[in-house]
């Protein structure tokens, strides 16, 4: 979430949709799991920890 918050500061994770936040994550440097192991309530923490992290 850090990584997300500091590479998109103006971005609210909320508006974007699942897919959309996946591939965010999958892209990120260093991240090394599979596609479709985690799923919404993973996401949704994700969003959670990246709003926190700009508040």
């Amino acid at each position: 979430a850090i990584l997300l918050a500091d590479a998109n500061p103006d971005l609210d994770p909320y508006s974007l949709n699942f897919v959309a936040l996946r591939d965010m994550v999958m892209a990120l440097p260093g991240f090394e799991d599979e596609r479709d192991r985690g799923g919404e309530k993973v996401l949704e923490a994700i969003q959670t920890a990246w709003k926190e992290e700009q508040d």
